[in-house]
This record gives C-alpha cells, structure tokens and sequence, in this order.
C-alpha cells in the first residue's frame, strides 16, 4: 500500500497519481495512490469596478506580489504630466472588491507601455517601460511593496537604440534561474532579449541576446515552470512565409538565454496581431492567443506543449466569430479552477469591458459565455491573478468616464465532482519529487494536518 500515515501533526506522505497542482482538493484512491479531483462546472462571481486613478490611464500592466499579497497597477498618467505611476490594490475577498493606496511616480518623465513581473526570489516587483523623458530609451526598475504603497529603487537603462515601436515588449520571471526575463524590439525593430538580476531594490542586465533578426512585433511571452524554459511568441515581418506568428523556446543560462528553432503557431495563422500568452499549471502546457488574419480576423488561441527546446501546438480555436480584437486583450491563468481569464474590448458591444472564461483540456480549448464587466468602451487592459484570494484583478481605461483607471475583481470557481466524505484526504501544497515511497515512485505532497483524514 502507497498510503502512508503523517509521521508528525503537520504532513503527510503518499505517491501521487498524476500530477497534484498546488492548492487543490486531493482524493485517495483505491490502490492507495492520491490524486487530484476532478473539477466540474464552473460558477462566476465579479465584483464593482473601482476607480484606482482620477484622470486618463494609460498603457496599463500589472502583476501581483504574492509576499505581500497585493495587486501592483503601473500606468501612463495622464493627470500628472504622464509620469510613469504605480499603485498597490488589495482585495477583499468577501465581496471581490478592491481598494487602493495612495499613487507612487516611479518616472518623473513620460512613460509608456510598462511591462510589470514580479521578483519571487526576491519579493521584488520589477516594471520595463519605455521613458519618453530619455529617448525612449528601454527602462527598468525595482520596486518594494510595503503595506498598501510601493517604494522605488534606481531606474537602469537596457536598452539605448531608441525606440520606433514602443509597445513591443513583453517580461516574465523565470523561477528556475532567478533571473527577469525581457524581450522588446529595438530601433531597427530586431527582436531582442536580457537577463536581469534583481538584488534588493537594483536590477542589473546581461548582454542582448536577438531571438529574431527580421522585424518583429507583438510580443508574449511566459515561463514554463514545468520544463524551466521561457516561451516567446511573436509576428515576423520578415520570414518565409512573412508575417506570421511563431513561437521559441529559451533556456537561461546564469546571466544569458539561448534559443530552439522557431516554430510556426499555426500553419494556418496569418498577420497576427498581439499575443497574450500563459502558463497553465495543472496541464502543463502554454496557451495562446491572437487575432488571426488568417481566421477572419477572429480572437484565436492555440495550446502548446514545451518539450526539450522545441514547442508543438494543438488545433486552433475561436473565442468568438463574431468579434475582432481591436486594442490589446489580457489574460491571466486561474489555478483554483483551472481556466484563463480574458480581458478585452467587445468590438459587437460597443466597445464594453468583456471576459470570458477558457477551459483548456489537453492541447485544446473552450469558452464560456462573454461577461460584461464594464458597461462602457474599456481600453488599455491589463490583468493579475491574486493567488492568495484565487482571484483575477483586470485593470481598464474607461473610455466613457474621462478615461479614469478602473479595476475589477472576478472569481472563476470549479466544483470538485468526485468528492466524497470517504476519499478526501486535504489540500495539495505543492508538488516534490522524490523517488521509492512506500515501494513506489511519485510525487510527494505536503497537506495540512487539520483538513487531513487518514
């Protein structure tokens, strides 16, 4: 029997059946093994948007700072001489409101499309933007949350080949190596990348690396925590065929990344425009999104899966025929129910703040009905998954109220189908793997003792 007993009152040990992601319901099965539950349908909650920024807010991006729990919103704006501006949310969980603290200038300087990731290792939150203030040169800096304001250390400079398309960027924190990992596009439009090491409230940078030397545009990207390797995505002006959507796997190396051969997203796909792209973590597999030339200009994804240096993708799925992406959507990957969250402007609705929830299973990909979250054209978005309150933050420009900084919190959550009062053994906390448990091999997993039964 592979089910052992908690030596002690706050673990216990059993070899896993598949893959146990953090923070879900664990059944024991008959041989013995645990495994996760299955998940059923999916109930909806979404709370009133809260205004966050009295004045146009612009070129939005966030993430959210699991130390301190909190939602970090960095934005253009407008009121203040277009500083680059950031600001602490909390949310509440009883009600998915959120409040905010007061406004930090983090770039006494025009600032535009700021990219937002956040440190793990160091619990550090880290914006890339372009500074308008400087020849728009490509920025960085580090900032410290404390309570419900946020404090900045010294702004460094990447990049100097000063920009001709400033919204081409795209970060993500690669919880292998440690390491930031940016890409953008520099003034010949070449694809770029760096390695940036946090340490306290600096950050400090490799050399650039070119992951695409014809021009490039449109940037996602994501880590991959289950190979340890970044994933970018991105339109190519200039390849055979031409613009076309294509994705590379990257490996860090210490203070560099190197690159696998390109891989076309979908043979199909043509004149891609945006790419959002996350990481899901129960299926451990990369999901994409764009809207597709190729596909009547509808909003398209495609599930890949990272295997070595190389990515394969599954069929190519509408979100909706009957609409177009004309300004940037967001996405956010939700782990208690297993979804991603999409953030866009309703092209057939007048523009209104909308999402929709995707199912992914396998390498494929479904969606629910479009919620309205914002009765009014919404624009510049940007979203963060609160992990602590399993919760998505999707910040706006509301077009219709002076293009005030709007934000909102949904809830997505799975009903467990296969629990009973006999099976259920607690909480997962988090995958280990370890060899030779109780005659077997698996996964260690750690649940708390009092929801625990043995």
């Amino acid at each position: 029997m592979n089910f052992i007993p908690p030596q002690d009152e706050t673990r216990l040990r059993a070899a896993a059946s598949g893959i146990l992601p953090n923070g879900k319901p664990v059944i024991v099965n008959a041989d013995g093994t645990v495994s996760s539950a299955g998940l059923g349908s999916v109930s909806q909650a979404i709370g009133t948007p809260v205004v966050f920024e009295q004045a146009a807010s612009l070129y939005m991006g966030s993430a959210y700072d699991s130390n301190s729990n909190r939602v970090v919103i960095a934005y253009r704006d407008g009121g203040n001489s277009n500083y680059g501006t950031a600001i602490v949310g909390t949310v509440d969980p009883s009600d998915n409101s959120i409040s905010f603290g007061t406004a930090v200038v983090f770039e006494s300087a025009n600032s535009q499309y700021p990219k937002v990731v956040f440190d793990s290792s160091n619990n550090k939150i880290v914006i890339a933007y372009s500074d308008a203030g400087n020849s728009e040169y490509g920025t960085a800096i580090v900032g410290n949350v404390s309570g419900t304001t946020i404090s900045f250390g010294t702004a460094v400079v990447y990049d100097t080949s000063n920009y001709q398309n400033t919204a081409n960027k795209a970060i993500t924190f690669d919880s292998n190596s440690n390491k930031v990992v940016l890409f953008w596009t520099d003034g010949s439009n070449v694809g770029k990348a760096i390695i940036g090491t946090v340490s306290s409230t600096s950050i400090s940078f490799g050399s650039a690396v070119t992951f695409n030397s014809n021009s490039t545009s449109y940037l996602g990207c994501t880590f991959d925590s289950n190979s340890n390797k970044v994933v970018i995505c991105f339109k190519d002006g200039g390849g055979s065929p031409t613009n076309r959507n294509w994705a590379k796997v990257g490996t860090v190396s210490s203070t560099s990344i190197s690159f696998g051969t390109a891989v076309r997203i979908h043979e199909d796909s043509s004149s891609p425009v945006f790419h959002i792209v996350v990481f899901d973590s129960i299926n451990n597999t990369v999901i994409v999104g764009y809207r597709d030339g190729g596909n009547s200009d509808h909003p398209t994804f495609v599930i890949g899966t990272v295997s070595g240096t190389s990515i394969s993708f599954g069929p190519r799925r509408d979100m909706d025929q009957n609409i177009t992406w004309s300004v940037e959507p967001t996405m956010s990957f939700d782990t208690q129910s297993g979804t991603v969250i999409v953030g866009y402007s309703d092209s057939n609705n007048s523009n209104y703040g909308t999402l929709r929830v995707g199912t992914p299973s396998g390498t494929d990909i479904t969606f629910g009905s479009a919620v309205v979250y914002e009765q009014a054209a919404s624009n510049y978005f940007a979203s963060a998954y609160d992990s602590t309150n399993k919760k998505v933050v999707i910040s706006y420009m509301d077009d219709a109220n002076s293009d005030y900084g709007n934000a909102v919190v949904f809830q997505a959550a799975a009903t467990p189908t296969n629990i009973t009062a006999e099976n259920y053994v607690g909480m997962s906390g988090g995958p280990v793997k370890i060899t030779g448990t109780a005659g077997g091999t698996g996964s260690e997993t750690v649940f708390e003792q009092a929801t625990t039964r043995y």
